[in-house]
């Protein structure tokens, strides 16, 4: 059986950080190793410097494909698979493939790769990762539409932080060290500002700790005795487990990223709920397309999508939790009540009494305090 091969991140805050130049340094230091390296895909984006690293290393020629008249340039997987070297390097490990390609995301080419039992260093910032899409347009203003799902990060073997100060990266920019002249004053005006640059490195300096915590939890767990490892596992079994209750539409991406930080917080296992209208039938128009988005969110994260009927949503929602041992059940504000609607119970505390033993918490949309000023100091 073929052994699968190591993956090692460069992961930093933003653009121009340095995390290219990182990943060519280290394949260098394993070439004069002795050991068989590779430039699978380079993506120097003009930059002097790192084409400069780049030299005295085998660079494989891209795939090009044309499609509707265009041309494009990509890893080519085949060919890495027919060389087979001992470490590739691929950069840009969020980047979304050329059409025609046999996958649409470049993560997908590493894991084939890397199944194949071949070495990869690769580089990617922060802000791809799937379950903080929400919080960086929260803290930055911008949508990242290319994403990598948290477990592959997860699964890699080695991650490392190239990290610079907020100003620092400045300097580099307004130096004309990552973008060309004419991009620049936008990029200072918009993604490049200290606030969000000091925001995006804390952000990744969390991610960094948070994995390198998961790994000395695993690692640090004693063999003991039999009876002391049947003890052990009869406590995970009885460990936190969370449950979002979800509906089909574009606010609950968000929900399910934020209870999925807190699943990986506390190394437990999470379950979505919909409890879809009696009769089965499956939402056309938005709502069918918000499911389907919902069902592909819930794949690339590791998250158990559950589908019940149900007239009410508080009673089916404590019945599934009681049946998979749930102790933390998340859910979205509700919008205020109208009418008659007013003098009901509202739906957390009805979980409360259904559901006692299990803790409600209600996941805030930081979208709507935009605008708010916050407290003065």
């Amino acid at each position: 059986m073929e052994t699968r091969g190591h993956l090692k991140v460069f992961l930093g805050m933003a653009a121009g950080v340095g995390k290219t130049v990182r990943m060519l340094d280290d394949g260098r230091a394993e070439l004069e190793a002795g050991r068989d390296v590779v430039i699978g895909l380079l993506e120097t984006h003009g930059r002097v410097e790192t084409e400069r690293r780049a030299e005295g290393l085998e660079r494989l020629p891209r795939r090009r494909m044309t499609y509707r008249g265009t041309t494009f340039e990509d890893l080519d997987v085949p060919a890495v698979l027919a060389r087979q070297p001992e470490l590739v390097l691929i950069d840009e490990l969020a980047h979304t493939n050329a059409p025609g390609l046999e996958h649409v995301k470049r993560y997908e080419d590493v894991e084939l790769i890397l199944d194949a039992g071949i070495d990869v260093v690769s580089t990617m910032n922060v802000q791809h990762l799937e379950s903080l899409n929400d919080k960086i347009a929260e803290l930055s203003g911008v949508r990242v539409r290319e994403t990598v799902p948290d477990t592959l990060l997860a699964r890699a073997d080695e991650i490392v932080l190239v990290d610079v100060t907020p100003e620092a990266l400045v300097e580099r920019l307004r130096a004309g060290k990552i973008y060309p002249t004419e991009r620049i004053d936008a990029a200072l005006n918009n993604f490049f500002k200290v606030e969000n640059l000091n925001a995006l490195r804390e952000t990744a300096l969390r991610q960094v700790a948070e994995n390198v915590e998961a790994r000395r939890v695993e690692v640090d767990q004693p063999l003991g005795t039999r009876e002391e490892r049947v003890d052990a596992g009869v406590a995970q079994a009885v460990g936190e487990r969370l449950l979002a209750l979800i509906e089909p539409y574009p606010g609950a991406q968000r929900l399910i990223r934020r209870a999925w930080r807190s699943a990986q917080r506390l190394s437990a296992p999470l379950d979505l709920l919909w409890v879809a209208p009696p009769g089965g039938a499956i939402p056309d128009g938005d709502a069918g397309a918000s499911l389907h988005a919902l069902q592909q969110l819930a794949s690339v994260l590791g998250a158990t999508l559950l589908v019940e009927e149900g007239d009410d949503v508080a009673t089916t929602a404590a019945r599934i939790a009681d049946e998979r041992g749930i102790t933390y059940i998340l859910l979205g504000a509700s919008r205020p009540a109208r009418g008659l609607a007013r003098l009901r119970e509202p739906l957390p505390m009805r979980l409360v009494r259904l559901a006692p033993g299990v803790d409600v918490r209600i996941v805030a949309d930081r979208t709507r305090m935009r605008g708010r000023k916050g407290p003065s100091t």
